[in-house]
């Protein structure tokens, strides 16, 4: 907070260092020898000057507050990304123990079917725990072209006009996680031209 000198409040007494006793300030216009001069006079402060103290104190404290909100929730929005990275993290941590095993696999130890078997099972535990986490694979060929999933790489002939403007074939796979997209889905898109 922000030192304020308010025009209301008398000035500390001067203390005389000998005997500890406040002195009289002398003020302009009296005697300095009479008793009024004693108490030193308080200025008058204005009628707004109060009133306008109050408002900027008052706006001060709530724009002080306001930061100290904003703070607070960028750090515990902050927190709850972490949190939630990490709990991901946690689901894949045994699939990615796994992936690290085969890694160190001699190949001459092994053979071909049952790598694959491992990979395979590798694969499924890691969808599996992806699945939890709301994430959806768009893979599917045949469906109508969505431009809010699907990102056209090239165009191929239809065989039929029921096939216009559809998925061909699925280059890489889009992914969702609930209602957000990842990733689209790069397609070749099926165009029916008439001959």
């Amino acid at each position: 907070m922000t030192n304020k000198r308010h025009p209301h409040n008398p000035p500390a007494p001067s203390l005389d260092p000998d005997t500890h006793e406040p002195v009289p300030v002398p003020t302009k216009g009296t005697d300095s020898g009479s008793a009024a001069s004693a108490a030193p006079a308080a200025p008058q402060p204005s009628a707004e000057l109060p009133e306008a103290d109050v408002w900027k104190d008052r706006h001060l404290r709530l724009a002080a507050e306001y930061d100290n909100f904003r703070k607070r929730t960028l750090k515990e929005r902050s927190e709850t990304w972490n949190r939630a990275q990490a709990d991901l993290v946690t689901r894949l941590a045994d699939a990615l123990d796994d992936l690290a095993r085969f890694a160190h696999i001699d190949p001459a130890e092994i053979d071909s079917t049952t790598l694959h078997e491992g990979v395979d099972l590798v694969e499924r535990k890691v969808w599996k725990e992806l699945e939890n986490a709301g994430v959806t694979r768009i893979d599917q060929a045949g469906v109508p072209f969505d431009p809010n999933v699907h990102e056209a790489v090239t165009t191929q002939k239809a065989s039929k006009p029921e096939q216009d403007h559809t998925v061909g074939q699925i280059v890489q796979p889009g992914y969702k996680m609930r209602d957000t997209l990842l990733r689209p889905a790069r397609v070749i898109v099926l165009t029916w031209q008439d001959t």
